[in-house]
Formats: C-alpha cells, structure tokens, sequence
C-alpha cells in the first residue's frame, strides 16, 4: 500500500513517525510514512536514517502493515516490538470522535493476535497545549543563533586523565537506569562517539552522549539523541546545563543543522529545554489499550 498525503497530512498534529520517531517538518512527507512500510516487508532492515542503526544489527519494531486503516480523517498504524514479552502499539492520526476506541480495539486485538503481552494507544496534539502531560517533542535549530562554548569542568570523556575516565565506571552503574551502563559498553568496545562528560573533585559527575551527526532522510546533518545524565548529589549546580551548553556548541562547531530531542512534559529536562529557547513541534502521549 501507499499512503495518501491528503488523507494522513491533515490528520498529522506532531512530526512523528511510528517506528523512527521525532522528525524536522521539513521532512514530513507521505514518503517517510511508505518508508516504513518499505522497511517492514524487508525482514527487519534498517532504513538509512534511523537512529537504532547506530546500536543494533536488526530492528526490533517494525509496523503491521496489513493491520493499518487509513482512510479520510483517521489513519491508525500498528507496529509490533519484539522486545521483551512483546508490544502493540497503535499510533492514533485522526479527527474523528470514535478513533481511541476503534485504536483500542485493535490494539488489543492484534496483541492477541501476536503473542504481545502490552498493547498500547499512542497520540498526538499540536505544538499549543499539552494537557500538562506527555512528551514534547524540541527542535534545537543550529542555524538561529550562535551558541558559544561554556566554561566549566566539561570535557570529551577521552581527553581526562586514566585516573578520571577510570571513575566512569561507577557512574554508569549509578546512572545504570539512564542507559549509561549500555553506553559505557559501546564506550569500551570503540562503538560510540565522543561523550562529553562534567568532572567534581576528579570523579565524573554528569555525562550527555554520545556526540554523532547523521544525515536525516533528505541529507540534512542532524545531531543525534544522546543520552544526558547528572549524579543525583551534583544536581541543582548547573552541571547539567554546562553539559547540555557543551554538547549543543558541540553540534554546531561540528555542522550539525539541527537536533530533535523528547522530553517528560515538567520534567527536569523539559524546563532545560524551555529555558534554552528550543522550539516546541508538538506532544505524544500513550496509553494502556
């Protein structure tokens, strides 16, 4: 199948994709919706662009292409992941009042179907209100205002003396739930860009990494999600805006255009985010089908 642009473009409140994620607006086409389609009939292939290449040989979501209903005002795209016990999420792009419902029953239904233990509703709302709760999706635009290096205590992981880089082990332990330890081993197995990292007293303290630009579907340099973290006993100094200023000067230096990033609606990241000028696209939220 084909999407239809001028059945799905009108429903589409949030530059979001099912099984790639935030995109720039300038990207958002009926062709990066058949991409999908494209990449879910070639046993798990990756498409050029997404961000998981970077950490894995398959993908392990990919969309129920039979399974999707689109038509004028309503387009409802399944995706199953086989992570874990397994996972149905159906992403709701439609107008009409009895969608959630009909996202609902399929959700459940095709989680049945698969062997999927969860089944989920995936939504979205314009860039005007949230409802206080979901995930904003940010744009940093490199290309709006100089953004001068910070000074403080941040460097590239590889540029601290052994005796620092040696206490990054205990940070990725403690910050394990923040998929530091994950990237602590691609740090050891030379998978992984540069990881900026914040240092107190000789001991890393607050890391945001790793540091790689990619080309997104039209070859536009976009720097990629990092995963951002500060031990809990260094938060409220500023640590964490140093690193998120180092790691933004970082993407423009080295010609990156842009960067999306998701952020829990209030949380610490998201009120970063607001205070550094990024440019809100949008909101997704999800529920239990």
């Amino acid at each position: 199948m084909r999407f239809r642009w001028d059945w799905l473009r009108p429903v589409v409140s949030a530059p979001y994709v099912p099984t790639i994620g935030p995109v720039h607006p300038s990207v958002l086409t009926e062709d990066l919706f058949t991409d999908t389609l494209i990449a879910a009939s070639t046993d798990q292939w990756f498409l050029r662009y997404d961000k998981d290449i970077r950490w894995s040989d398959s993908k392990d979501e990919t969309v129920l292409v039979e399974d999707i209903v689109h038509k004028p005002g309503e387009t409802l795209i399944p995706t199953l992941s086989r992570r874990g016990t397994g996972m149905v999420k159906v992403h709701v792009y439609g107008i009409e009042s009895n969608s959630v419902l009909a996202a609902t029953e399929l959700a459940q239904k095709l989680a049945a179907e698969r062997s999927a233990e969860k089944a989920r509703i995936v939504r979205f709302l314009g860039s005007e209100s949230s409802g206080g709760r979901g995930t904003r999706i940010q744009l940093q635009d490199f290309s709006a205002t100089t953004l001068p290096a910070p000074d403080g205590p941040v460097r590239s992981f590889g540029e601290w003396p052994a005796s620092v880089r040696g206490t990054f082990a205990d940070f990725a332990e403690e910050m394990a739930a923040d998929g530091f330890a994950f990237l602590y081993g691609q740090i050891q197995a030379g998978n992984a860009g540069p990881v900026l990292t914040a240092v107190v007293s000789g001991r890393v303290a607050g890391a945001i990494g790793p540091m790689e630009i990619r080309p997104d579907a039209i070859g536009s340099p976009q720097l990629m999600p990092q995963y951002f973290g500060v031990l809990q006993e260094h938060r409220g100094h500023g640590l964490g805006r140093l690193l998120w200023r180092a790691a933004m000067h970082w993407g423009q230096v080295n010609g990156a255009a842009y960067q999306l990033l998701q952020t829990e609606v209030g949380g610490p990241s998201d009120r970063l985010c607001r205070s550094e000028g990024l440019t809100s696209l949008g909101f997704m939220y999800w529920h239990a089908a």
